[in-house]
């Protein structure tokens, strides 16, 4: 197991990701890559998968327009290559989410994940701060 922790790091650090936090006891990574508008990212290494979580925005619960905002994220997770944009367990907090296979992760298919979320936003960023905006 601390072999994949081990290459996820150096997959992590070829992507010129900063590592604000790793724990090899729990296996995970806490990263950020401004650049590419990721910020505090969880990259969790939940054997048999690579998890990774990005908190996007809170949702102000109190909008009247809130099932356009959830049917907004379902068309744009339609269009998102890797990973989805979901709800945390609390229901207020919208998150990026992807899993891919730990053992036989390659470096390709963990840039392409965050490439995803970072096309997402690029895409979808000004109708997603719409949507969390209280105004």
């Amino acid at each position: 197991m601390e072999n994949n922790f081990s290459k996820v790091r150096d997959f992590l650090l070829e992507m010129e990701m900063v590592i604000h936090k790793e724990n090899l006891e729990d296996q995970f990574f806490v990263v950020s890559d401004q650049d590419r508008g990721i910020h505090h990212m969880i990259v969790d290494c939940e054997h048999p998968i690579l998890i990774l979580e990005q908190v996007i925005a809170k949702i102000p619960l109190e909008r009247e327009d809130l099932s356009d905002i959830w049917q907004g994220f379902l068309q744009i997770n339609r269009k998102m290559v890797h990973g989805a944009f979901a709800l945390d367990e609390s229901g207020t907090m919208v998150i990026f989410r992807d899993t891919l296979r730990l053992d036989d992760l390659n470096f390709g298919e963990l840039e392409a994940s965050v490439g995803a979320l970072s096309m997402g936003l690029a895409e979808h960023g000004d109708k997603i701060l719409g949507w969390t905006s209280t105004n």
